[in-house]
C-alpha cells in the first residue's frame, strides 16, 4: 500500500467561527488509487493518494479489506469524523472501472453505516463547478484550482478529494 501526504504550503484552512466545535471531516475520490482529504478539528488539512491494488497473489477482495482498514486506521488519527464525503461518479469508462467503484462506494457505505457517520456523495460536475467554475473543468484545471488555495495535491485524485472537500465547507454542509 502506498500512502501519499500533502500538506498545504499555506496557514491551514480555519473553520468558519461557527464550526468552531467541529469533527473531523473526511473526503474521498474512491478507486483503486483514491484520493483523501481531511479537515482535522484543529481546521488543518491533510491530503494524498493511498493505493489498493490487489497483490500478484492476492484475491480482488483484499483491495476491500486494505481499504476498510485504512478507514479505521484515519478515524483513529483524526478523532472522531463527523462526516464522509465522496465524489458520486454516475458514468464509467468500463465495467472493470464501475466494479471496483462498487465495491468502494459499498464498502465505504458500510463502513460509515458501521461507525455512525453521515456520508453523502457529490456529483463529479457540482465538485468542479465549484473548484472552477466549470462543470466540465479538466483534471488540471482542479489541481490549479487547489493549488490556488495553498494546497499541493499529489496528483488529480487528491485534488478531487480537497475540492470536495471544500464544497462541503463552503456550502456549510457540515458543522
Amino acid at each position: 500500500m502506498t500512502v501519499s501526504r500533502t500538506v498545504p504550503q499555506c496557514a491551514p484552512h480555519q473553520p468558519k467561527p461557527e464550526h468552531s466545535g467541529a469533527t473531523a471531516i473526511l473526503t474521498l475520490d474512491l478507486g483503486t488509487k483514491t484520493g483523501w482529504a481531511l479537515r482535522q478539528t484543529d481546521g488543518t488539512i491533510t491530503s494524498g493518494t493511498v493505493e489498493f491494488k490487489p497483490g500478484r497473489f492476492e484475491g480482488g477482495g483484499m483491495a476491500f479489506v486494505r481499504f476498510k482498514r485504512w478507514l479505521s486506521e484515519v478515524s483513529r488519527f483524526a478523532g472522531p469524523i463527523g462526516s464522509v464525503f465522496f465524489e458520486e461518479v454516475r458514468a464509467h469508462a468500463g465495467v472493470t472501472a464501475s466494479h471496483v467503484y462498487g465495491g468502494f462506494l459499498s464498502h465505504l457505505t458500510a463502513w460509515s453505516e458501521e461507525m455512525e457517520i453521515p456520508y453523502q456523495g457529490v456529483p463529479v460536475g457540482t465538485i468542479k463547478r465549484h473548484a472552477t467554475g466549470k462543470g466540465n473543468a479538466s483534471k488540471e484545471e482542479v489541481i490549479e484550482a487547489m493549488r490556488r488555495k495553498g494546497h499541493a495535491p499529489v496528483d488529480d485524485n487528491a485534488a478531487d478529494a480537497l475540492a470536495i472537500l471544500h464544497w462541503a465547507i463552503d456550502e456549510e454542509v457540515v458543522k
